[in-house]
């Protein structure tokens, strides 16, 4: 078997079909996540322990190979002769090798081609604060963040300093300087990128993911000193976020850590992309907007009444996930089985609905 032009045409079926995702695993045949469903390549065969192998080195140059032979897995990006990206996970599974391949569109798609709610242009304008973007992995978090970068750096002569693993949209010219930094290649991890950030003259910060409480920790010092601070992280929902990053802190540093989040988060914004009644997908949003209410229920942590005050804060431009997607059920965009599916509460939603 030629491996390369193998994976070259397992690539070129992703991008033929709309595909979000290349999965390549032993034991099956290549499949494609194409609208959030999986799809088994009935033309292709089987993969063995040597396919896989041979598939997923061609990925690889010789020195990713050998951080993947001794870390098990390995994130990095991967890129087409006409600069088509992807975004891979190389991975072991029963002692083989496995990948997944999530595609990265080559144009940034704006805040509005998304589908998103107008308020997003707001966090564009924003001088300083801290950010969020949450849901669960797949459902648009780097997208949407991109769409807001881009927007910034198209409006504003402002330095954007990324910090990505691996960097998956690239930035162009724009009235602003962006400095996209891969975490491996160009800073050793995420913490101790954020801890030389503020030296490097940044006005807007990216961090592509908050893995640990020391990367949360500096994201939420470089905002608390003056700067705009965009991450991700994998949660379901506004108040489960703010819980999880006390909860990462040790008990005697979740004081501080309550007090700073309640000074410094602007927003959390929690997506769900929703297969669509003509075959796509579209997103469905929680909108959380820091206000003095939410500030003082930080601070007193009474994380659970949060969502309490979204729901009541629509003059605020929030929003509950459950009324984002009854809005798209009413509008004939999703059925009402596959909102449910992704709504918290899916009896409210169908009172929502009704």
């Amino acid at each position: 078997m030629n491996y390369a032009s193998t994976l070259h045409r397992l690539l070129a079926s992703a991008l033929h079909q709309g595909a979000s995702d290349l999965h390549i695993g032993v034991g099956r045949r290549p499949s494609l996540r194409v609208a959030g469903t999986l799809l088994e390549l009935a033309d292709e065969e089987v993969i063995t322990p040597e396919i896989a192998q041979g598939l997923i080195a061609e990925l690889l140059t010789q020195t990713q190979k050998e951080r993947f032979m001794q870390e098990r897995q390995l994130d990095f990006a991967y890129a087409l002769a006409d600069n088509t990206r992807f975004r891979v996970n190389a991975y072991f599974q029963q002692n083989n090798w496995s990948a997944a391949l999530r595609l990265i569109p080559g144009k940034i798609r704006t805040i509005d081609e998304l589908g998103l709610p107008p308020v997003l242009h707001d966090f564009a304008k924003l001088g300083q604060g801290f950010i969020l973007m949450v849901g669960p992995a797949g459902h648009g978090k780097s997208t949407t963040t991109a769409a807001i970068i881009d927007e910034i750096n198209r409006q504003r002569t402002a330095h954007i300093i990324t910090i990505e693993d691996p960097i998956e949209y690239i930035f162009g010219q724009g009235r602003g300087i962006v400095s996209q930094r891969e975490v491996g290649s160009d800073t050793e991890s995420f913490a101790t990128g954020l801890k030389s950030v503020l030296r490097q003259d940044p006005d807007i910060v990216m961090v592509g993911e908050m893995r640990d409480t020391e990367s949360i920790a500096a994201a939420m010092t470089a905002a608390e000193t003056g700067h705009l601070v965009f991450s991700t992280l994998h949660t379901n929902s506004a108040s489960q976020t703010v819980d999880r990053i006390i909860d990462s802190f040790k008990p005697e540093q979740q004081q501080q850590a309550i007090a700073q989040i309640a000074a410094t988060l602007v927003a959390i914004v929690s997506e769900r992309l929703i297969p669509s009644n003509d075959g796509g997908r579209v997103p469905a949003v929680e909108v959380m907007i820091v206000n003095a209410a939410i500030r003082n229920l930080i601070r007193e942590r009474k994380i659970f009444s949060i969502d309490s005050v979204i729901q009541t804060g629509m003059k605020d431009n929030m929003m509950t996930l459950d009324h984002s997607l009854a809005e798209l059920v009413k509008a004939n965009k999703v059925t009402l089985e596959n909102a449910l599916l992704h709504s918290l509460h899916p009896t409210e939603l169908e009172k929502l609905v009704s």
